[in-house]
């Protein structure tokens, strides 16, 4: 019997209607990113929890406007006449509506999937905790949408709780995470700020801590849990009891929840750090986490290290990916990282296509690879203009030839880095080994002005 009734629910309810709704919704959202997860099953888990922030509002206006179901219809008094609890009733609508929202999730994370699996080297099992934690997520919406329909049987009642599901979840943790005006610069957010299960901003090289991971999903069950009962209670004091789960859950969450929001969840995968080599030739390492990128980044990598060989006192003999994680995704972004020795270049992950394959479509990544022989991971990580401007002439110089146009460089600017080249190659070869040496042990050593060893007196 009350598998038929479900069954029922299932095909006649508006509980399939929310279901595709998610999904025309989030197939457009995860296409449109492809770039950010392709060949990465951690930032998969990434991109289906941030577009959360989408679909569970949606899965609160679905829920609301079932609920009004049997105002609706005028049908409510009826039921109520009856011997049959309410909650008998509910409880069956409640399922329905969550088995579609978890199909529609599901489905969702499969269809992005498509465009992981034939290129990733790399399956973190903590990845399929980080999207498994979005299930409960949309259950709660789904209920407490629901009980707000239930409670506030009105046709405004589902945009109105869509548009309050969006700001609790987007402008809220925006608005928690700016420092007040005479705060330091560096001011974690709170750890409150981690109940909402949206996440975004996760280095490839990160992961969630698994603790976070299972506090979160506790504290979203609790919720739903809320939810599923505020919708079947009738009388006031149940309606008060039924808050208790969200609370205990909350109470035991937020104090073991980690500060710093996403950042201070997130730990470096020492797996994902690993390195995956090519030793056929110069050393060519990539980590394990980008390891499709290995076969596109080696030529270019191995041309780059001839020409610094064939120019360059003591060159680097390797290449290798940076492993640092990104300034923007460490907890404390003024810690120092870890220098590099001085035989061997470091360069940051290549720009990944749509399908998780290296992009060199575009004339960046030598050039990228040969500044990088000038660069080191100081403490102090602000790059100047005429340091950055010295790197630019200092790869010219290993190719050859003038300094390409820049993106968004004006005719000025360009003519004053084509005269600091020009000025360059005039001196004699000894001279420009041993500026361009000096330039490159004093950008590794993190000490002096890079731009003076490089540039003639008379352009400095």
């Amino acid at each position: 019997m009350i598998a038929r009734i479900l069954r029922i629910e299932l095909r006649r309810s508006a509980a399939l209607g929310v279901a595709l709704l998610l999904l025309v919704t989030g197939v457009p959202l995860l296409l449109t990113s492809t770039t950010f997860f392709a060949g990465r099953w951690m930032q998969l888990a990434v991109i289906a929890r941030s577009i959360l922030v989408v679909l569970l509002p949606l899965a609160l206006a679905g829920g609301a406007l079932l609920g009004r179901r049997d105002a609706r219809h005028r049908v409510d008094e009826l039921f109520t006449s009856t011997a049959r609890p309410r909650w008998h009733r509910t409880t069956l609508t409640a399922s329905a509506l969550a088995i579609t929202v978890v199909a529609a999730y599901t489905l969702l994370c499969l269809i992005a999937a498509g465009w992981v699996a034939p290129t990733a080297h790399y399956f973190p099992s903590a990845a399929v905790v980080v999207a498994a934690v979005g299930v409960p997520a949309l259950i709660a919406a789904g209920w407490l949408g629901m009980a707000a329909g239930r409670a506030v049987p009105r046709v405004i009642t589902a945009p109105v709780v869509a548009v309050a599901g969006f700001a609790v979840l987007g402008l809220l943790p925006e608005l928690m995470a700016q420092p007040a005006p005479d705060a330091p610069v560096f001011l974690p957010e709170p750890s409150a700020l981690l109940l909402v299960p949206v996440i975004s901003g996760l280095d490839d090289f990160q992961t969630i801590m698994p603790r976070v991971s299972a506090l979160q999903a506790l504290w979203l069950v609790a919720l739903a849990a809320t939810g599923l009962l505020l919708l079947g209670t009738v009388r006031r004091r149940a309606t008060a009891l039924a808050v208790l789960p969200a609370v205990l859950g909350a109470a035991v969450a937020v104090p073991l929840l980690p500060v710093g929001g996403t950042r201070g969840a997130a730990v470096v995968d020492p797996v994902a750090i690993e390195l995956v080599c090519d030793n056929a030739g110069p050393q060519v390492c990539v980590t394990r986490v980008h390891a499709e990128l290995l076969p596109d980044v080696v030529g270019p990598a191995r041309q780059a290290l001839a020409m610094m060989a064939a120019k360059l006192p003591n060159a680097p003999v390797r290449a290798v990916q940076t492993q640092q994680v990104t300034y923007w995704a460490r907890l404390d972004p003024n810690a120092a990282p870890a220098p590099h020795s001085t035989d061997t270049v470091v360069f940051d992950t290549p720009t990944i296509d749509r399908l998780g394959h290296a992009d060199m479509s575009g004339d960046y990544f030598l050039p990228s690879l040969l500044e990088a022989a000038w660069q080191q991971e100081c403490a102090d990580q602000s790059v100047l203009g005429d340091e950055y401007r010295a790197r630019i002439v200092a790869a010219a110089w290993l190719t050859g030839r003038p300094p390409a146009p820049q993106p968004g460089w004006g005719p000025t600017e360009m003519e004053g880095l084509v005269r600091a080249y020009q000025a360059l190659v005039s001196l004699p070869e000894a001279e420009q080994r041993r500026r361009m040496g000096a330039a490159r042990e004093a950008a590794l050593a993190c000490q002096g002005d890079g731009l003076a060893a490089v540039m003639p007196e008379e352009q400095r």
